[in-house]
C-alpha cells in the first residue's frame, strides 16, 4: 500500500468523521429547541388559555422549576422556562424556527422586542454564521440601527425581510462604526488607535462587516519622490474592490484630498483586472460637521467619512452620533 493512498483514506474518514459530528450536533441542537419551543407552547397554554398573567406565570415557573429540577437538573430552571415562554410567544409558528439556530442563539434573540430587529437578527446570524457571542455582541452595538438602509424610508421592514444586502458602496458604510472591543483609554493616539486594531482585527472585522478581508497595515505608495502610507487596507470580496481606511482622532475636510490621493493611486498601480474602483472610508472620533459622511464635493463619489465610538451605545447615543451631537 502506498503512503500517499494510505494517508489520503485517513484523511477522508477523518473528513467524514468531522461532517458526522457537525450534522449529528445540529441535529441534537435542532431537537433542543423544538422541545423548549414544545414546552413554552404547553405553559403558554395552560396560563389561563394561553393569556397571559404575569404574577401568576412567575409563580407558576418556579413551581414547576422546583418539581423537575431533582430529575431533570438545570435546564428546567426559572429562568430557562421563562425563556421558553418568551421564545414560543416570540415565534408562535414552529415551522418559521431554523435548524442552524442553537438554543443560544434564541435565547438572545427572544430578548428583541421589536420584531423586525429580531428578524433581521436571525437572519444575518444565519447568513454570516455567527456564534452566540458574535449575535450578542451586534444586538448590543445595535447593528440594526447602524445600517445606511435604516436611515431610509421602509428601510426597517426592508432589512427584517432581505437582512443586510451589499451591492454598492454606499452598503457598506455604517454610521457610527462601534470600536468598544478596543478598550482604548479616554486619552490615545492614532498609532494607539491602528495598534489596537491590529490587536483585536478579528472583531475589526466583524464590525465592518460582509466580505471584508484584511490585506495590509501603513500600505506604502511612492509617488513621485514622496512616499505615502495608508492606515489600513481591507478588500471586500462581494464588492470586489480595495478598501482604505484612514484613522482620525479629529477629521474634517482635510482628509479628504489625501484619501483622493490614495485611491488614484491604488486605481492607476494596484488595482488587477476584474477589481472595482477603490473606497476610501475616514474614521473619526470628533469631527467639525459629522453630517457629511460621504462624498466631498468634487472630489470623489468613493470617499466616505464615519464617526467611531468607543462604547456599546445606548439609543441616546446613537442618535447624537447619528445628528452629529458630539
Amino acid at each position: 500500500m502506498k503512503k500517499e493512498e494510505y494517508n489520503g483514506l485517513v484523511k477522508d474518514i477523518g473528513l467524514l468523521l468531522e461532517e458526522g459530528r457537525r450534522k449529528a450536533l445540529q441535529s441534537v441542537n435542532s431537537i433542543i429547541v423544538q422541545t423548549y419551543w414544545l414546552i413554552g407552547k404547553r405553559i403558554v397554554d395552560f396560563e389561563q388559555g394561553g393569556k397571559q398573567r404575569a404574577k401568576y406565570g412567575q409563580v407558576l415557573l418556579r413551581r414547576i422549576s422546583a418539581d423537575l429540577c431533582p430529575a431533570y437538573g438545570r435546564g428546567v430552571s426559572r429562568s430557562n422556562l421563562q425563556y421558553m415562554r418568551i421564545f414560543y410567544l416570540r415565534y408562535p409558528i414552529c415551522q418559521t424556527l431554523s435548524g442552524k439556530l442553537s438554543w443560544s442563539h434564541y435565547i438572545e434573540l427572544v430578548s428583541i422586542q421589536n420584531n423586525e430587529e429580531r428578524a433581521f437578527y436571525e437572519k444575518e446570524c444565519i447568513q454570516e454564521s455567527w456564534g452566540t457571542r458574535d449575535l450578542r455582541r451586534q444586538i448590543a452595538s445595535r447593528l440594526f440601527y447602524r445600517l445606511p438602509a435604516a436611515k431610509k424610508e421602509g428601510g426597517f421592514l426592508k432589512l427584517a425581510s432581505e437582512g443586510h444586502n451589499v451591492s454598492k458602496a454606499e452598503d457598506i458604510i455604517k454610521n457610527p462604526y462601534v470600536l468598544e472591543f478596543l478598550k482604548l483609554p479616554s486619552s490615545y493616539s492614532e498609532k494607539q488607535l491602528e495598534n489596537k486594531i491590529i490587536n483585536n482585527l478579528q472583531m475589526f472585522l466583524l464590525e465592518l462587516g460582509k466580505g471584508f478581508s484584511f490585506v495590509a497595515r501603513q500600505f506604502r505608495m511612492q509617488i513621485g519622490r514622496k512616499q505615502f502610507y495608508a492606515d489600513l487596507v481591507f478588500y471586500n470580496k462581494i464588492l470586489r474592490c480595495y478598501v482604505l481606511i484612514d484613522l482620525k482622532i479629529k477629521g474634517g475636510y482635510s482628509g479628504a484630498g489625501q484619501m483622493n490621493l490614495y485611491l488614484n493611486y491604488f486605481r492607476s498601480h494596484v488595482n488587477s483586472s476584474g477589481d472595482n474602483e477603490p473606497i476610501g472610508i475616514i474614521m473619526f472620533r470628533e469631527n467639525e460637521n459629522i453630517e457629511v459622511r460621504y462624498a466631498f464635493g468634487g472630489i470623489s463619489s468613493r470617499i466616505f467619512t464615519s464617526k467611531y465610538m468607543l462604547s456599546l451605545p445606548s439609543a441616546e447615543d446613537l442618535r447624537k452620533a447619528v445628528e452629529g451631537v458630539v
